[in-house]
């Protein structure tokens, strides 16, 4: 009997000290920066599966090793999104094991980071092979245009041209993206339908549930209503 062939395991989810799942670094932000960050990755997450797709990715904060062997090859993207990969959890995404680079990168730029998001950052990303790059300033203090990005064209980013409302149009994501208060909003590029947080998801569908309570509600004393003159005009005969 052949022995069975063992399983390999998925990437990004073995541990290996080599490369770890932090660099140590603090994280600085403020609300208005994690928020954001948090909103637009559950967006992406609540998007893609709403539309069927397992082969994508999305992760926030995750250590992206892009040179094996070289532990110092990493960087953390505020958003990381990435194309044709399964959608499981992982510790780190290791490019070698992935087969495939990110597809967009996001930063959330926030006042100890902005600098390096539209220098070093935008030259490795570039380097990399990273097909959009994309950053926003929730605060709008560092970055003028608060949303800026850039597609990648014969190895440089050219920057992508805003609309009149500062909206940038995303092709790898099939999305458009518009600065809204602290938050980045989606919306569908075909359809132009908005892409729900979550929070707004729930309030929605709490109020139709509410609506729904009330017109059983409004039912249930109409029926109540004609029983009770179907009653009387029994009495009367």
């Amino acid at each position: 009997m052949t022995p069975p062939i063992p399983m390999r395991p998925l990437p990004g989810t073995t541990y290996d000290p080599f490369y770890p799942e932090d660099d140590g670094r603090p994280k600085d932000e403020t609300d208005f920066h994690s928020e954001a960050r948090i909103w637009l990755r559950d967006a992406l997450k609540d998007y893609f599966a709403a539309a069927g797709r397992s082969d994508v990715y999305v992760s926030s904060r995750l250590m992206l090793y892009y040179e094996q062997g070289n532990p110092a090859g990493r960087c953390d993207p505020d958003i990381l999104v990435a194309k044709g990969v399964s959608n499981h959890k992982r510790m780190t995404f290791r490019v070698w094991e992935e087969g495939v680079t990110p597809q967009v990168l996001f930063e959330i730029s926030s006042s100890s980071s902005w600098r390096e998001d539209v220098g070093d950052k935008r030259e490795l990303y570039a380097r990399l092979g990273v097909v959009e790059y994309f950053l926003f300033d929730p605060e709008g203090d560092y970055l003028a245009p608060r949303l800026q990005g850039f597609r990648l064209e014969n190895g440089k980013y050219v920057p992508l041209i805003p609309a009149p409302d500062g909206g940038l149009t995303s092709m790898e994501l099939g999305l458009r993206l518009t600065a809204e208060g602290y938050m980045l909003r989606l919306r569908h590029l075909q359809k132009g339908a908005v892409v729900l947080t979550r929070s707004e998801r729930a309030n929605k569908e709490s109020a139709r549930a509410d609506q729904e309570r009330r017109r059983a509600d409004e039912l249930a004393k109409e029926v109540a209503r004609l029983q009770a003159l179907l009653e009387k005009y029994s009495r009367n005969e």
